[in-house]
């Protein structure tokens, strides 16, 4: 018996050990954690509105707009982030430009200064790439408006013309910034543009006025505490591990095989609104972290990716011990969540929280 299933005598080795420890109580399930709890709340908390100097109304325009779009390319309704996104980073910070006052136009030119104020960013937020979004072309009814971004050098004149990186998308041109922003080992406190914009049309057209919409800035940021998704699952390898020791007693699967577990994934739907949020965060609209609930089987079978010891603790538990608890059916795998909302500066930001939701269950 033992040269057939060398697992057995191992197994029956761990059974008369076990017999001997101490008696151990199984932590029992108790109702689920109250929504204020739950770890994506928690964090979220930090960045609630609270403070003295919140005053953010509903967000719109063309920031929102912009960023809306790029959530909705990064993450689904549930606020999982895409396979396919390619941010490259967990945080990206919208901000916006204080313009210097004044009377823009003159004649067919518009010209604004514009800054845009980055201290109290967090430290454990590093730049990664820092683009400045804008609409090179606005249609007006008899003409079209035609902009452009300097770069104002304290003390001179602007002279450096920022050219987009790539053809604009959906009307949207990036100029990146990135270089006038991180000088040596230390960054900038500030950057200083002007907006530059120029009735084009036909003789004899005529428009009035429009002012176009601050062009803003956007921080690619890698959060080192919130982490990014988390990476691809391992390969599968052939090993004798998970659940391995329950293939190797035989007649014991025979007797124990027929039983089916309810352990399994169980939906938990938090919404925004109900806790006062909707007005500061834009998207999702509710959080579903999902938890694991329901009685382990006595024979773990593969799919539940048991490790050993718990293959282990449930025969102790039914040949030796009752007082031993079975396995519990925990999370096996989570997945991130992706989170748009309004800062307390009235900018907006995406960030990613890793391990948020309950993707899979297992018994351990």
């Amino acid at each position: 018996m033992a040269i057939s299933y060398p697992f057995t005598s191992l197994l029956l080795l761990l059974v008369v050990s076990l017999s001997q420890a101490a008696k151990q109580s199984l932590l029992p399930l108790g109702s689920l954690p109250t929504a204020p709890t739950l770890p994506l709340l928690q964090a979220l908390q930090t960045r609630a509105p609270g403070s003295p100097g919140w005053q953010v109304g509903p967000a719109r325009g063309q920031p929102l707009r912009y960023m809306l779009n790029l959530y909705r390319r990064a993450a689904d309704r549930e606020g999982r982030p895409r396979r396919s996104r390619n941010l490259g980073t967990n945080t990206i910070r919208l901000v916006q430009a204080s313009s210097h006052g004044g009377q823009p136009w003159a004649g067919r030119w518009y010209l604004q200064a514009l800054t845009y104020h980055l201290e109290g960013q967090p430290e454990d937020e590093h730049l990664l790439r820092a683009t400045v979004v804008y609409l090179p072309s606005l249609s007006l009814a008899h003409s079209r408006l035609l902009c452009a971004l300097e770069l104002v050098v304290a003390g001179e004149a602007p002279r450096v013309l920022l050219s987009p990186t790539a053809r604009p998308r959906h009307g949207w041109a990036e100029v990146d910034v990135t270089p006038y922003l991180v000088l040596g080992n230390s960054s900038v406190r500030s950057l200083a543009l002007r907006h530059v914009c120029v009735h084009a049309g036909r003789a004899g057209g005529h428009d009035a006025p429009v002012a176009p919409g601050h062009p803003f800035l956007l921080l690619y940021l890698n959060d080192t505490q919130a982490g990014l998704a988390p990476p691809a699952a391992e390969p599968h390898r052939h090993r004798r591990d998970t659940g391995t020791l329950a293939h190797d007693l035989p007649n014991y699967l025979r007797e124990q095989g027929g039983e089916k577990s309810d352990c399994s994934l169980r939906p938990f739907p938090v919404s925004f609104a109900q806790l006062g949020w909707d007005h500061w965060i834009i998207a999702p609209h509710r959080y579903n972290p999902r938890y694991c609930k329901g009685t382990c089987p006595h024979l773990l079978r593969y799919d539940y990716r048991a490790p050993n010891h718990a293959v282990v603790q449930s025969f102790v538990h039914q040949l030796v011990d009752a007082n031993v608890p079975r396995p519990s059916c925990v999370p096996y795998r989570y997945s991130p969540i992706s989170v748009l909302m309004i800062e307390r500066n009235g900018g907006i930001l995406y960030k990613e929280y890793e391990n948020m939701i309950a993707e899979s269950c297992t018994c351990r």
